[in-house]
């Protein structure tokens, strides 16, 4: 089971972070934020000097996280926005850095909406399954609290619904904290068959409140990784530190999720 790493969860300088990671041992990087730009908003010149990067440290981008779909389903204009522009600029840079995983949330939930509007997340979805299975790619529904992907259950019913091959779930047990299910076991095994990326971060009060190192939180990261060894849903996870000071807490994060696998294996 390899590990690897969101870049700007070591540094927003991707060529920082890359360096970094790779004195650790690590050659598996997504891609979210570059300097001060979330992709796929980034330069010809940095998308260059991340080909290089990639070329000189036979590096792999595991999925590049655009960040698309954060908003709630009253936001029509900005949704199609994302889907026409936003998401094939992320497919071209993909299709550049050679990876074959996008990473997607799953709209906010909103008082304006009934239960009856999960319909229209499930449209969305499958038309953006459609156009990402024609770049050959997998878009990944990152679970969220307050969103329609929120748990592992409610994730998986969604994913379902629209049964594509080209929509998975990027799982995020630290996302599930504060949802109405326990993040492990109950909704990693609801959404296991559907899984195609996996976070690693830990927290107390909730990711979206406070986030902690790996092993400091209620995440039970023991069993889920030892769920994840033995299940093989993926062949690497990625850690996203998501708490200060980045580099010693990322390096911390590091260590302690090579003891959990090792202890897993």
């Amino acid at each position: 089971m390899e590990i690897g790493f969101v870049t700007d969860e070591i540094s927003p300088d991707v060529k920082e972070a890359i360096e970094i990671g790779v004195s650790w041992g690590i050659s598996k990087y997504e891609l979210r934020v570059i300097g001060e730009n979330r992709i796929p908003d980034i330069e010809s010149t940095k998308a260059a000097q991340i080909q290089e990067l990639i070329e000189k440290h036979d590096i792999q981008i595991t999925a590049l996280s655009p960040g698309t779909f954060k908003g709630t389903l009253q936001d029509r204009t900005e949704n199609e926005r994302e889907i026409s522009e936003t998401l094939p600029a992320t497919f071209a840079l993909a299709q550049k850095f050679s990876t074959d995983t996008v990473i997607v949330f799953g709209f906010q939930r909103s008082d304006a909406d009934h239960p009856d509007d999960e319909q229209q997340v499930v449209d969305l979805f499958g038309r953006v399954a459609e156009s990402a299975q024609s770049h050959g790619l997998v878009i990944a529904v990152e679970n969220e609290p307050g969103f329609w992907c929120d748990s592992g259950a409610n994730t998986a019913r969604i994913l379902a619904a629209v049964n594509s091959p080209a929509l998975r779930a990027n799982w995020d047990p630290g996302n599930s904290v504060g949802t109405d299910e326990p993040p492990f076991p109950d909704g990693y095994y609801a959404l296991k068959d559907w899984i195609r990326n996996i976070h690693v971060k830990d927290t107390v009060k909730g990711a979206l409140v406070e986030c902690v190192p790996v092993g400091e939180g209620v995440v039970d990261w023991p069993g889920q990784l030892r769920a994840i060894v033995q299940d093989r849903p993926v062949e690497h996870v990625t850690i996203e530190t998501h708490c200060l000071p980045l580099i010693e807490k990322s390096k911390q994060n590091l260590r302690v999720v090579q003891d959990l696998i090792a202890a897993a294996t």
